[in-house]
């Protein structure tokens, strides 16, 4: 068995969410506050654009080099695929067990240059290769002579062949160009193929909120928790459903990406990525110890951001007016995490191991049973 799938280019088929048949959250009775934009994405935030390269191929015993494999790449362009200009950007690390590079540059000049990428644990660094190769490729180098792409990761050594460096430059090249705005695919896509998240099968999950004018989103990769943490509208869902368990301690990690159209300067989208922090704790999560929970914001306003002659005219929004778009950010990553479970599929990898998809019955359920249940899907 063998295919790479591009899930960002048949995003653009009319009707294929449909086809696909997949529920999100909230079409299974998940209350969440807060009002989301038309798609309830990331690419609600105007200028966004999302693309994915899927690698499934294998089954049985796990051979280094030669599979199974389930991974993949997923890239976010901040101002899309044909715009290099820089934004305000930010980011946080609530722990730091693993990797996000070009960070510290990011801190430094309060400009993020370029797409965002997130793949597996050990293939940051073909891919950040792969993102300069195709940022000259089209002519988008950045406005120094040299170029730290932000790419990040999350570990599918469960499921994936992970030390088989099965992800190449032309998956990165076919999720940078194969990115779209539109509905974004989620659960085991991209980056996400082989992600587990609470001890479900976990992936690429997105949401968003309008607030007070603007528009905040984010995407998740989602590979972090234990089941017995698990709480999903404030309901013990975890500790309800104790199937297909598989770590005996947390493991796992999540990089979080918050989007914004609200003229922010450096300084104000790191305080929204600060926020992502309470979005994933509303689910249950405690950032473990081995828990890598990094997270990167950016605004798409202020087109002057990155001038090089001249002064340089920017807008800010007042501190005092940032409290409605904190509270869009937590909702919108808690929303993200649980619509990234509710896509995944139950998936089995590497040595026949299995992880099992969120059951929607149960779910239900378990919200029912907590009077959680959304009231028009009683």
């Amino acid at each position: 068995m063998r295919f790479t799938i591009s899930f960002a280019a048949v995003l653009c088929l009319p009707g294929i969410l449909l086809a696909q048949g997949k529920p999100r959250a909230r079409d299974l009775g998940v209350p969440f506050e807060g009002t989301p934009g038309p798609l309830n994405a990331i690419t609600d935030v105007k200028g966004v654009e999302v693309g994915h390269s899927t690698i499934v191929r294998g089954d049985g015993k796990l051979e280094v080099g030669k599979g199974p494999v389930r991974t993949g790449v997923t890239a976010i362009h901040p101002r899309g695929r044909s715009s290099g200009g820089p934004v305000f950007g930010g980011w946080f690390s609530l722990n730091g067990a693993g990797e996000m590079t070009g960070t510290t540059w990011v801190e430094e000049s309060g400009l993020l240059e370029g797409p965002v990428l997130i793949t597996n644990t050990h293939s940051v660094g073909v891919v950040r290769d792969a993102a300069i190769q195709w940022n000259l490729r089209h002519g988008l180098g950045s406005l120094q002579a040299w170029q730290l792409p932000v790419v990040a990761e999350t570990w599918d050594g469960y499921l994936n062949d992970a030390n088989g460096f099965h992800v190449r430059p032309e998956h990165a090249f076919e999720a940078l160009d194969g990115a779209r705005d539109g509905p974004v695919a989620e659960g085991s896509v991209g980056g996400g193929t082989g992600m587990i998240c609470h001890e479900f099968k976990g992936g690429i999950g997105t949401s968003s909120r309008v607030a007070s004018g603007y528009t905040v989103g984010v995407l998740v990769q989602c590979n972090c928790g234990l089941r017995d943490q698990l709480r999903i509208a404030g309901a013990p869902v975890g500790a309800e459903i104790q199937d297909g368990k598989v770590w005996r301690r947390e493991t796992g990690s999540i990089i979080i990406v918050v989007a914004t159209d609200a003229p922010l300067l450096p300084h104000q989208v790191k305080r929204l990525a600060r926020r992502a922090s309470l979005g994933l704790a509303r689910n249950g999560s405690v950032s473990g110890n081995g828990s890598g929970d990094i997270f990167v914001a950016f605004s798409t306003a202020n087109t002057e951001a990155a001038a090089q002659k001249g002064v340089a005219r920017v807008e800010m929004l007042p501190n005092n007016r940032m409290d409605p778009l904190f509270a869009a950010t937590v909702q919108a990553t808690e929303e993200a995490i649980i619509n990234a479970m509710v896509a995944a599929e139950t998936m089995t990898g590497a040595d026949g191991r299995k992880v099992l998809a969120l059951p929607y019955g149960r779910l239900r359920d378990v919200l029912k049973k907590y009077n959680r249940l959304a009231p028009e899907r009683r």
